[in-house]
């Protein structure tokens, strides 16, 4: 018996293909890791529930490994895995539970982004790039460091290519949808436009993808569009979860979890901005200690609790900001790319 398991956690999506993709992800991460114990969840679109999936990695083992298979760190990551582990650790007291950080802009999915750019540009029969503009299109979200994170990665792309322009775009929740980005291309003289989905599966809203790419073919006759697939099955993507795995074993000192978010999620029980209510979710009262560096969401959750001038509230739970962006414009999709 493996005294640890490793919990995979998948987004979800109301497309069923998404789902079975990251079904198929975590078979192929076994093939590659036998001797590993991979369990998967979803936190929303499954009946595999965040509560059903920690139950199932905690029977029979000693150590819980919970894995993110996320890009992006908002309201998912910072409230509803930790809220969900919080449970499962009064359910399983004698079972170690270790939280993992989310994919994150970095080195390996930047590989990825330029292989597919210049698989575009292939299929675009190799134009000038100077002339050639990119948008990197992800899900969007009211947690300003989850676009910061796309952002870092349309920098790095003008870095590291000779594509002059690299626009950010997003399928809901914030701006600039991707009509913006290709009118603003268009007006600045662009004769192709690649389209870089920043999703790591299918579901709604990479179709959704699809149909604009197509409708923007129709309006802008004189650019030459192509849009590149997702990124679920890249070796990059297991070897950053394989990283994550191997970074817990070396600094697994006691049973708590990462301080990610902390701050941000007693300011969110503070003023009632909870996520998902799952239900096994308690409030968060680990203890910390003293034995790491402060983090990021630290330092930005008690800024947003001193001037409350912009609440940064997870994707998803009640009175939540991006519900009235829903109510609006029907972009609000919690659908997994």
């Amino acid at each position: 018996m493996n005294s640890t398991a490793i919990l995979l956690v998948g987004h979800g999506s109301r497309e069923k293909s998404g789902n079975d993709e990251i079904e198929a992800f975590a078979q192929q991460w076994r093939a590659r890791q036998p001797g590993w114990r991979i369990e998967i969840c979803f936190i929303e679109f499954s009946e595999i529930t965040m509560s059903e999936g920690l139950r199932c990695a905690a029977m029979g083992a000693s150590r819980v490994m919970v894995i993110p298979l996320i890009l992006n760190a908002a309201g998912h990551v910072k409230m509803d895995i930790p809220q969900a582990i919080d449970g499962a650790r009064l359910r399983f007291p004698n079972v170690q539970f270790l939280y993992a950080p989310h994919l994150t802009a970095c080195d390996h999915i930047l590989s990825i982004v330029k292989r597919r750019l210049k698989g575009a540009m292939e299929k675009l029969d190799m134009p000038d790039p100077t002339t050639t503009g990119v948008v990197i299109l992800g899900r969007g979200s009211s947690d300003r460091q989850a676009n910061g994170e796309m952002a870092k990665m349309a920098r790095w792309v003008t870095e590291e290519t000779d594509h002059e322009l690299v626009d950010l775009a997003f399928t809901g929740i914030t701006w600039p949808r991707l009509e913006k980005a290709v009118q603003r291309q268009s007006l600045l003289g662009m004769t192709q436009v690649v389209v870089l989905p920043y999703y790591l599966f299918n579901g709604t809203l990479v179709e959704r993808i699809t149909r604009q790419v197509e409708n923007l073919k129709t309006q802008y006759p004189a650019i030459r569009f192509t849009s590149t697939a997702y990124f679920g099955f890249e070796r990059e993507i297991f070897e950053l979860l394989e990283e994550r795995v191997k970074d817990l074993e070396r600094n697994a000192p006691a049973s708590r979890m990462p301080c990610d978010g902390c701050k941000y999620r007693e300011f969110a029980v503070e003023h009632g901005m909870g996520g998902h209510h799952h239900d096994d979710a308690v409030p968060h009262h680990h203890d910390h200690g003293n034995d790491h560096a402060p983090h990021t969401e630290h330092a930005h959750a008690l800024a947003q609790a001193n001037d409350h001038a912009h609440p940064h509230a997870p994707e998803s739970g009640h009175a939540h900001p991006d519900h009235n962006d829903h109510a609006r414009s029907h972009d609000h999709e919690h659908a997994h790319p």
